[in-house]
């Protein structure tokens, strides 16, 4: 990362209400780093709070979307990770660790960043690009919806290093596509093409690779244009629901209801129907 700031490498840009962040680091892959990291941490929490930013799109230049963690690339946040024994799937593990140092630089880590997309208040967008390895999988995978262009793969590459998959993957995967199939991606590390995983259920639609980046934006500006606040509790009660039962489940659903009709979008989508016009939402 020497001599590149971590707003080039990660690029960012507003346009349309959709909040755009782009992996720009094509040489590595666009491997992330910790300052990496933290840079998307930090966009996703503000494109919570922004009432101006109504989407957001992650994607990634080159020929990979994201290959996973690479705490060889520097930087500060880098350095205190390597101290601390470093990232499972990153950097070897340093000499002197003390037991739970690598729990903590997961916890603190490739879990926030997972953590971050699912609790992003504004529906998240994966632009899958190209490769998508390890933790890339997983960060694409917590997205609300994944576009994948033709020639994206996807691989659970831990297995390959002799190791546990991380950023949450165990998690996302078997309520994704069950558990058998989580285990078939996860105990053998092959790669899955775009093709296979839209069969499989991990993608909603694949398009040639020309066309991803318009279709991302025509998806996006789409959801710009909705019921933000509506999307943010439908999000919540869809990720909640396959680890509630029922009676939490319901009583969830009613209180986002309650919320959620006290917001003038609210308030617009049934003055719409009455007066028999299209609605127009301001996210409010």
């Amino acid at each position: 990362m020497s001599g590149n700031s971590v707003e080039s490498l990660v690029l960012h840009a507003t346009d349309n209400q959709v909040s755009r962040i782009t992996l720009n680091r094509p040489e590595a892959l666009n491997a992330i780093t910790p300052d990496q990291r933290e840079r998307i941490i930090q966009l996703l929490t503000d494109a919570s709070a922004d009432p101006a930013v109504r989407a957001v799109v992650l994607t990634g230049t080159g020929r990979g979307f994201c290959t996973g963690a690479d705490l060889r690339g520097g930087g500060s946040a880098a350095a205190g990770e390597r101290r601390a024994g470093g990232q499972a799937g990153g950097d070897r593990v340093a000499a002197g660790q003390v037991p739970g140092d690598v729990a903590r630089t997961i916890r603190l880590g490739a879990q926030r960043l997972v953590a971050a997309v699912l609790d992003c208040e504004k529906p998240v967008i994966a632009a899958v690009n190209g490769t998508a390895a390890g933790l890339g999988a997983h960060l694409a995978f917590a997205c609300d919806l994944v576009l994948a262009a033709e020639s994206a793969k996807f691989i659970e590459v831990f297995v390959r290093r002799g190791l546990v998959p991380d950023g949450g993957g165990a998690y996302l995967l078997p309520r994704l596509i069950g558990p058998q199939r989580a285990k078939e991606l996860m105990f053998f590390g092959d790669a899955l093409t775009a093709a296979d995983a839209e069969r499989l259920g991990l993608v909603n639609r694949v398009v040639p690779d020309g066309e991803l980046d318009k279709t991302a934006r025509s998806w996006a500006e789409r959801l710009a244009t909705g019921p933000t606040r509506a999307l943010a509790l439908t999000k919540q009660l869809v990720n909640a629901s396959l680890d509630t039962d029922r009676t939490a489940a319901f009583a969830a659903e009613a209180a986002a209801q309650e919320i959620n009709m006290t917001t003038a979008d609210a308030r617009e989508g049934v003055a719409s129907f009455v007066e028999r016009r299209s609605a127009e939402y301001r996210g409010r």
